[in-house]
């Protein structure tokens, strides 16, 4: 027993594991204690006597002792106590170590363990109440550790006996029990049943010899007895009896269920209503009671649980039987939804927490149902309370809706086949065709996401059907016009989202079924059905005819699936094992732009079923075939030049495209598309057959030459910002995908193209080019009137040139007052308002007479207003102008990030550093975001390239270096600093590797210079560090210049950030060490630097202050340790380090005001002098003089760790000094 005892305690624990394991070590010692005890001999009883000995408690514990060992019987009886222990986790650690020692040993009955359960569990009229709780779950769980060990139902007889472990009298009795402990208290009757109900569960699958008599028992005591759980109905019991009828049902069930329920079987529709009363928990039903207007139910309150009760699930599996499990479902499952759940946890009159209880209902129904029974789910009334409470966060139940949602989707990520029935319901009757922009989730689109192709084009099948559902509406109907027009639109925006949503599986067939769908509808009218034709949209005739408003939407929606499509990344079916991937195509390697384009052929010679709504000139024409031809010969291009050819494939299809689907405003100009031809076939020329037919042709033509002509790419390019230009994203995306396709063909002149546009330029220059015609006709117009009226000074007497040159007036005046109309609309309506009314010029001066000065002031005030109201206009034209700008820079600099990806070894990259810094550094603060992104290119793209370009322009690499450095002195912002900063490391890599390092130490040079020299100098020492740190060879170069400057530095601070900058120059121990001579020779220099430095700072100006001073012997104290590496001879260290240099100074820096206290300073003064002696120096380090003993030898110590490394050198020293002193 001792080795027991132990090990209980840790059954206590809060720990799962730690309980676990001491469950497993316990149940371990007492099988061995078990397998080596040997029981005593006993006469085997009588059947006569066996009743009277179960009843008898003396008799049972000595059969518990006599058949165990005696740790065996210890430990029942301590884990039965320990049942009522309120300690931590005593009771979950207990009960399983009983359960398992239970099931582990044969050597005991239910009857004895279910005596010492109840003698150990009794409850005392003087108990607190935290007392008698302990010991009703005491019981309780003792009671469950019978059943679950399975003594209750164990046929194995005792080993000295024939008696069985279970009997029919103990099973009565522990039935008998529960049901008692049920009723004791409302909040153990749930416990109480479902522990019952494990025991109904173990009788039905037992094939005890006294099965039947136990189940009439059950039967007896809970639907026939007289006490109060017989008579009422309540969920506990509406469990168990659809456990017995399922197992039991040719059994009088009428007679257990009558009158409460109408019908014998209890999930029978019939029984629904009164099944939804007693389901509500809140109500406890009675039969027999005297209330007739309840037909004879009485109803009494119940508390509420926010976990629903295990009814449900024994209910959802005999109304929905797992898959594969052979069983039949009972009753109606959608009127059991309907009556029991529907009309009664989500009425309109229900509470918060039914609805709660309902919510979790369905999930736990949706988790069991099929594609046939999901539709049964989405009732009306629970569609009404989840979306309304989806809908707004601010709902009492919008965490449990949103946790609705959230089971949808992780029921269609196990069964994507289910998704199509759910979305069915979403946007069906009972939902809402915009069930995610009304509950502002993405419901819908996640369930999207998790179905699998087949799903998809289930939903795209539904979709198309829906487009003529009742399409038999009235003529003079507008509001039916209405409704089909808006179910269409939203056909339009599903079918685009499921191309656009990038998380939805694609296939090519269902991609290519929406494409030509909105083709037809966007660019045709169906004039008549054809069914056999490969187009869907042809098989049905849509009534009413799609309107104009829906014809665009379908447009504008098949340029963005275009869009999106284009900048999707798709991998190409070759027979190789890695397919290759290219964006804007399908597995068949075209553009999905071209298949598109093949479809408006098409359906252009189908004019018998279709006409097109789009019309063209003889010229567009023409121009259209010339594209086509042009198209055709790319398409044959292989090889190297294959990539370039599909970008001008690619850009003359998306003009093409774009022709046919944008608006007359946003068109694409003729020229430009005729210019891309023309660059085209000069950029890829045809097969060799093809130039000779055309030379042929074209001989009696006058040859241009191709020096006059502009690059093919120049062209392209040009056409590409032009794209740009636009608003709309499939020309963005499209000039992106194109210029990507065309970078090993961008050379300088494109560059330069590119770059210009990201020149700055004022919003009102840019209105002023625009408005430069209409002053010069101004002018022309002024001059014209101004000669109009000499010549009518001139010949006052000739009529009719009077009249002429009057005229003449008239109409330039008119002209001029045009553009202002608005304005003199304003101004004389504020005229009219103070009673002037415009006279002609013959009344002027009656008018003035007439004004008196409140008159004046009045018109004075409004006409100011009138002026502001303009300015504002004019100034709001400005903004736009400025925003419209930026935002063009922005898609400009996809360009060039575009082209700096794809050509990283340009000699055209470097080209592109200082307009794309003058972004940087140019940018106004609403101008962030354009700012951010060129700094973004020059540091990730450009800086931390891992290739560099080659067979660059040295001279003009050098200029560019200069001018960073030029524009590093005058920038204030840190942030464009450090983008410099890159871009300078960048170059400087570059002439590195061509030998330009003169040049790249020059440019450092003058910027070191202008940070320590100027006052003005927006430098900062980070900038030299990190040339110093990437490049510590080239900078070592500027070790002079560093030295130098320490003494000319502007200032202190200054001054301190140059020593900061030696120090990181000589903490670069490889480069000395290759530069060994260079820096052997450096150091006297240094160390005269420091020493002056710090001479000068003992003066009577105070320049430097004890923390500076400590800097600079940091310097040279890393000096001395690098010296040490480098010198051959431990000798030649005093030589280049003089220590006398440092002793005299620290006599220097005693004797000063300032420093004298600073014992630190001092220190490090004393330990340059130290370090700098050679080894064998000892008198002077002091290292033979022995320390005195005793606490001495202490203090000592002390005063060692205290001061620094050296300290106590000092004062034993200075000590010395005294007692010289006073020896005469």
């Amino acid at each position: 027993m001792s080795t027991t005892l132990p090990l209980f305690w840790h059954l206590s624990s809060n720990s799962k594991k730690e309980r676990i394991e001491a469950s497993v070590k316990l149940i371990g010692t007492l099988e061995q204690f078990q397998a080596q005890f040997v029981p005593k001999e006993a006469s085997e009883p009588s059947s006569e006597d066996e009743d009277q000995e179960d009843s008898s408690e003396g008799q049972e514990e000595g059969g518990l002792d006599a058949l165990n060992a005696q740790d065996v019987s210890y430990s029942i009886r301590r884990l039965i106590r320990g049942l009522a222990s309120p300690r931590e986790s005593s009771r979950l650690g207990f009960a399983v170590a009983l359960t398992e020692l239970l099931s582990r040993i044969n050597t005991v009955t239910c009857s004895q363990i279910l005596s010492l359960i109840l003698d150990s569990s009794k409850t005392q009229g003087s108990m607190t109440g935290q007392e008698e709780r302990d010991m009703l779950f005491a019981r309780l769980f003792g009671l469950t550790s019978i059943i679950q060990s399975g003594l209750l139902l164990r046929q194995t007889p005792l080993p000295t006996s024939s008696t069985g472990a279970s009997s029919l009298i103990g099973f009565r009795d522990l039935v008998t029990q529960l049901l008692t402990l049920g009723e004791k208290k409302s909040w153990l009757r749930e416990n109480a049943w479902w522990t019952l109900g494990l025991a109904v569960d173990g009788l039905n699958e037992s094939t005890v010899p006294w099965k039947e008599e136990a189940v009439e028992e059950t039967l007896k005591q809970v639907f026939g007895g007289e006490e109060k759980y017989s008579k009422g109905w309540f969920p506990e019991k509406v469990a168990l009896a659809v456990k017995l009828q399922a197992e039991y049902p040719g059994r009088n069930w009428r007679q257990v269920l009558v009158p409460t329920f109408k019908h014998p079987d209890l999930l029978s529709t019939p029984n629904l209503a009164t099944l939804a009363k007693v389901l509500k928990v809140t109500l406890h039903f009675e039969s027999g009671a005297d209330d007739e207007e309840e037909e004879g139910l009485k109803s009494t309150p119940a508390s509420w649980k926010p976990k629903i009760h295990y009814v449900w699930d024994i209910l959802l599996d005999n109304l929905l039987p797992p898959q594969g499990s052979g069983r039949q479902p009972k009753g109606s499952f959608q009127e059991f939804f309907r009556i029991v759940v529907d009309e009664s946890f989500f009425a309109a009159t229900a509470s918060q927490e039914r609805k709660y209880w309902g919510f979790q209902i369905f999930q736990n129904a949706l988790r069991r149902a099929s594609v046939d029974d999901v539709p049964m789910l989405f009732t009306k009334n629970f569609m009404r309370t989840w979306i309304n409470h989806l809908s707004n966060n601010d709902r009492y139940l919008h965490k449990a809706a949103r946790q609705v949602a959230t089971e949808m989707q992780s029921v269609v990520e196990k069964n994507p086949t289910i998704g199509f029935t759910l979305i069915l319901q979403l946007t069906g009757v009972n939902g809402n065709k915009q069930f995610d922009k009304l509950t502002r989730t993405k419901t819908v689109e996640s369930i999207l996401t998790s179905m699998d192709a087949d799903g998809i084009n289930s939903y795209i099948d539904y979709l198309l059907k829906q487009v003529n559902e009742g399409s038999l509406i009235r003529r003079d109907s507008r509001t039916d016009m209405q409704v089909v027009n808006s179910r269409r639109a939203w056909i339009v925006d599903q079918l685009a989202a499921l191309i656009r949503n990038g998380a939805i599986p694609k296939s090519d067939d269902w991609i290519q079924l929406i494409l030509d769908w909105l083709v037809v509808h966007g660019l045709f009218v169906v004039k008549k059905k054809s069914s056999k034709s490969i187009y869907r949209a042809l098989h049905a005739v849509p009534s009413p005819a799609f309107s104009e408003d829906l014809q665009g939407a379908c447009r504008s929606r098949l340029l963005s699936c275009l869009a999106d499509l284009t900048a999707h990344t798709a991998s190409r079916k070759t027979g190789g094992d890695k397919p290759p991937k290219m964006s804007g195509v399908a597995s068949d390697g075209k553009f999905w732009v071209a298949k598109v384009f093949a479809t408006i052929q098409a359906l252009e010679r189908e004019t018998k079923y279709v006409e097109s709504i789009v019309e063209f000139d003889e010229e567009d024409v023409e121009i259209h075939k010339k594209a086509q031809g042009a198209i055709a010969q790319l398409e044959t291009v292989s090889g190297s030049q294959a990539e370039p050819a599909k970008g001008a494939e690619l850009l003359l299809l998306s003009t093409l495209v774009h022709q046919y689907c944008a608006d007359e405003d946003e068109k694409t100009d003729t020229e430009a598309l005729e210019a891309c031809i023309d660059a085209a076939s000069r950029l890829l020329p045809p097969a060799e057959t093809k130039r000779s037919k055309k030379s042929r042709k074209s001989e009696s033509q006058p040859v241009v030459s191709s020096d006059e002509l502009p690059a093919p790419v120049d062209v392209m390019v040009d056409t590409i910002i032009g794209f740009l230009e636009q608003s709309t994203l499939y020309m963005r995306t499209v000039a992106n995908q194109v210029f990507s396709l065309l970078s090993s063909e961008v050379k300088e002149s494109a560059i330069d193209l590119i770059l210009a546009q990201l020149e700055r330029r004022d919003p009102a220059d840019l209105a002023k080019d625009d408005d430069e015609d209409d002053e010069m006709e101004e002018d022309q117009d002024e001059d014209e009137d101004a000669g109009s009226k000499d010549d009518d000074d001139e010949s006052a007497d000739s009529d009719e040139s009077g009249v002429e040159g009057k005229h003449d007036a008239i109409s330039d005046a008119s002209d001029d007052e045009e553009p202002d109309s608005e304005l003199r609309n304003k101004i004389e309506e504020a005229l009219r308002v103070n009673g002037v009314e415009a006279r002609e010029e013959d009344s002027d001066e009656e008018s003035e007479e007439a004004m008196d000065d409140d008159q004046m002031m009045a018109i004075d005030e409004q006409l100011a207003a009138v002026f502001k109201t303009r300015a504002n206009e004019k100034r709001g034209v400005d903004l736009n102008a400025q925003r419209e700008a930026s935002h063009f820079k922005n898609r400009v600099l996809d360009l060039v990030d575009i082209f700096v990806k794809k050509r990283p070894t340009s000699p055209e990259v470097v080209r592109i550093i200082i307009p794309i810094l003058s972004l940087v550094t140019g940018s106004g603060s609403d101008e962030k975001q354009l700012s951010d992104k060129a700094s973004g290119i020059l540091r990730s793209r450009i800086g931390k390239s891992k290739d560099i370009p080659s067979n660059f322009d040295n001279a003009q690499v050098i200029a560019i270096l200069d001018d960073l450095h030029s524009r590093a002195r005058k920038v204030h912002s840190p942030d464009a600093l450090a983008t410099i900063s890159q871009c300078s490391l960048y170059l400087t890599r570059l002439l590195l590797g061509c030998g330009e390092e003169a040049s790249v130490v020059s440019a450092y040079r003058h910027s070191l210079t202008d940070f320590v020299t100027r006052k003005n100098s927006h430098l900062n020492s980070k900038f030299i560090q990190d040339f110093i740190q990437r490049y510590p060879g080239v900078a070592w170069n500027l070790r002079s210049d560093l030295v130098d400057l320490s003494s000319r530095a502007n200032n202190t601070y200054r001054q301190c950030q140059v020593f900061q900058l030696l120090q990181a120059l000589l903490s670069q121990a490889p480069t000395l060490t290759e530069k060994k001579d260079e820096a052997l020779m450096f150091i006297p220099t240094l160390r005269r630097c420091l020493s002056d430095t710090v001479s000068a700072a003992c003066g009577e100006i105070a320049t430097l202050t004890s923390a500076q001073l400590k800097d600079i012997f940091k310097v040279g104290l890393l000096g001395i340790r690098q010296t040490k590496r480098i010198i051959s001879s431990p000798d030649d260290l005093p030589n280049l380090w003089l220590p006398a240099t440092w002793d005299s100074l620290r006599d220097q820096l005693s004797g000063t005001e300032r420093f004298k206290a600073s014992t630190a300073l001092l220190g490090m003064c004393k330990q340059m002098a130290q370090t700098s002696r050679a080894p064998g120096d000892q008198a002077a380090t002091g290292t033979k003089a022995k320390a005195p003993k005793g606490p001495t030898t202490k203090r000592k110590a002390a005063e060692i760790t205290a001061g620094g490394e050296g300290e106590g050198l000092v004062s034993k020293k200075a000590k010395r000094k005294k007692g010289d002193k006073a020896k005469p």
